[in-house]
């Protein structure tokens, strides 16, 4: 039988292709080390700058704790000043000076988050949806509020106290300014910072809940009784919203809607 052919050549350069292969090999070996060790530093670098070091940490629970006590305490210190030193604190002008500072602090508290603390607003629940969802859920949260006010509002003849007097003599666009101020730094405030950074401080979800609550509902003791009731249980409605959904802005639309609807509403419309 015929045998296939086969040509031979001689391999010369068997030696050598065997060094270059082993120069190669050793090539790729280096460059995978060094490729390695640079993933691990660049792993560790990124790591030291996620978690803050000593210093920064303090600063950072230093900023907290001055931010707690701006947003559970430093309404009440205002409007206690201006009750102290003005000589009317139901004037215009005095509840005008109250209200801006009121925003002061509102803003000193956002600026605090952004550049003590140096996190995002997204750390209290502010822009943590889409401002279509954030306005849907507002507007039922509104609703579901201003319902259950209404019907405590009826069991206990709340508006006819000195309180609502006082708020019926400022002209509407005071009045107006009010509504928006609670609405938004009161949520700011008692909602969006404190329960999220009394959770992180360490209390439980329960007392994260209870302790801001409670300062909220007693706050609005200048309204009567009837007042803190209705603060303490909308407060609860919101709190509760808040908790589920962790969206400030929905919360902050239907803490301004309730308000603007039951004070400001009937005044333009000639009730």
């Amino acid at each position: 039988m015929e045998q296939p052919l086969s040509i031979h050549f001689p391999d010369h350069n068997s030696g050598k292709l065997s060094r270059i292969r082993a120069v190669v090999q050793a090539l790729i070996g280096a460059l995978r080390h060094w490729c390695a060790r640079t993933l691990a530093v660049k792993g560790k670098i990124n790591e030291r700058r996620k978690r803050p070091t000593g210093s920064r940490a303090r600063r950072s629970r230093t900023a907290t704790w001055v931010g707690l006590f701006v947003s559970l305490f430093g309404m009440l210190l205002i409007r206690t000043v201006i009750l102290r030193t003005a000589a009317d604190p139901r004037h215009p002008s005095v509840i005008l000076i109250r209200e801006l500072l009121y925003f002061a602090a509102a803003v000193s508290l956002l600026l605090l988050v952004k550049f003590w603390e140096k996190k995002p607003l997204s750390s209290i629940g502010i822009e943590t949806a889409s401002a279509g969802k954030s306005l849907w859920w507002g507007l039922l949260l509104g609703v579901i509020c201003f319902a259950v006010a209404a019907v405590i509002a009826l069991l206990t003849h709340y508006g006819h106290g000195e309180a609502s007097k006082a708020m019926d003599r400022l002209p509407t666009w005071l009045l107006t300014v009010v509504v928006f101020r609670a609405g938004i730094v009161e949520e700011i405030f008692y909602r969006g910072y404190a329960m999220e950074r009394l959770r992180e401080v360490g209390l439980s979800r329960a007392g994260a809940f209870v302790l801001p609550l409670v300062i909220f509902g007693l706050g609005h003791y200048t309204g009567g009784g009837a007042n803190i009731v209705i603060a303490l249980v909308l407060g609860g409605i919101l709190a509760a919203f808040y908790n589920w959904k962790r969206d400030l802005n929905a919360n902050i639309f239907a803490h301004t809607l309730v308000d603007f609807v039951a004070n400001v509403v009937p005044r333009l419309a000639g009730m």
